[in-house]
């Protein structure tokens, strides 16, 4: 299996599982959240979305930096959110189609102004910077479900709900 078959294949399964909790959250549910220091659902469910649009957004790309390149996802809806999840899953497979495997072997920069955050190969950003922090947003977004007395989806097996 090629890097891109890899890539291609969690970029797909880890979309389908975020669909799953997207779709389960009701615009009524937007303005929530547990704490006030958090976001709401809306807010963390739009960054999860984003995070799936990094794969193409912030890779193709030598480096990233926060302070300049950075553009909150502000959705209004969670219709709007599945959305965009549909469409930058087509721009991600085409854009991971479109790359050859020394790409991903590249150096990759992530920055917050001067301040290096990370220099490593596109592939271990992928995983360290977007899918890592991806599924851990996306976890705190199922827990809002349960909070909301919502049934939580199984996303790597079943589900409480779903057993």
């Amino acid at each position: 299996m090629s890097i891109k078959d890899g890539i291609l294949i969690e970029n797909q399964r880890e979309a389908d599982n975020t669909k799953r909790i997207i779709e389960r959250l009701k615009d009524e549910n937007a303005s929530w959240k547990p704490h006030q220091k958090s976001m709401s659902a809306l807010q963390l469910a739009s960054h999860v979305v984003e995070l799936h649009l990094w794969l193409k957004i912030a890779l193709e790309r030598d480096s990233f930096n926060f302070h300049t390149d950075y553009v909150p996802l502000k959705a209004t809806s969670f219709a709007e959110l599945q959305d965009i999840l549909a469409k930058g899953v087509e721009n991600n497979i085409n854009f991971v189609n479109g790359t050859d495997e020394d790409f991903w072997l590249q150096t990759y920069t992530l920055k917050a102004g001067d301040h290096v955050i990370a220099a490593l190969p596109r592939i271990g950003a992928l995983r360290f910077i977007i899918n890592n922090h991806l599924i851990h947003h996306r976890g705190q977004l199922s827990l809002y479900l349960r909070m909301l007395d919502i049934p939580v989806p199984g996303l790597y097996g079943p589900s409480a709900d779903e057993a």
